[in-house]
């Protein structure tokens, strides 16, 4: 990067938010699990998760200011998950924060006690992602990007009424509702392994 000409750092920067924007654009629900220090583009790696959990003593930073550079690059992804007033104190400043404060303005979702924690909280996502359906989890992806591409709540309207009454119809939202009046588990939920999962964290 020190040595790329402008042409070179610029197929370098795209390669980076294709990598970035590849995790908050996968179909699937993508979980962080942080047990170490994330500076630069790492907080921008988290940021593209749709949920991420931490341990007490990571530290995080947007230091690019402190080498030259600036955070251009997962500007967006950062942003878009903690927000323009956040963003503000930690793009200029480049100062490195904590766990609890990277819970605290929305980067992470919780910090565990230690590792193993770390691993419980990530496990316990992952159970209520086995009993949730596939394209519903897909879809609510593309529905948070969609929606908050919106200018205001109205003009979601459209795309808002359009989207229950496709889901509503498909055949993934008919067996599940099926399966809820019936009093039977839902089609993808291997039942007795969730069952067994909730009773191991008892």
């Amino acid at each position: 990067m020190k040595d790329y000409s402008e042409e070179e750092n610029r197929r370098d920067a795209g390669a980076l938010f294709d990598m970035v924007h590849a995790i908050r654009s996968c179909k699937l629900p993508v979980i962080g699990r942080i047990n170490g220090n994330a500076f630069g583009g790492g907080v921008g790696l988290i940021a593209a998760c749709d949920i991420a959990f931490t341990v007490p003593e990571a530290k995080f930073g947007l230091t690019e200011v402190k080498l030259g550079l600036v955070p251009a690059v997962i500007s967006r992804f950062v942003i878009d998950k903690i927000g323009r007033s956040a963003a503000s104190r930690y793009f200029l400043t480049g100062e490195r924060f904590s766990a609890s404060e990277a819970f605290r303005i929305g980067l992470v979702h919780g910090v565990s006690s230690d590792l193993a924690a770390l691993d419980e909280q990530v496990n316990a996502i992952i159970t209520e992602f086995r009993t949730a359906a596939p394209q519903s989890l897909a879809t609510c992806k593309t529905l948070i990007e969609e929606v908050a591409s919106f200018p205001t709540i109205m003009h979601s309207k459209p795309y808002v009424t359009r989207c229950i009454a496709e889901v509503r119809v498909g055949a993934e939202a008919q067996s599940g509702l099926a399966s809820f009046f019936d009093k039977k588990p839902a089609p993808w939920v291997d039942s007795s392994k969730v069952k067994r999962e909730k009773k191991e964290k008892a």
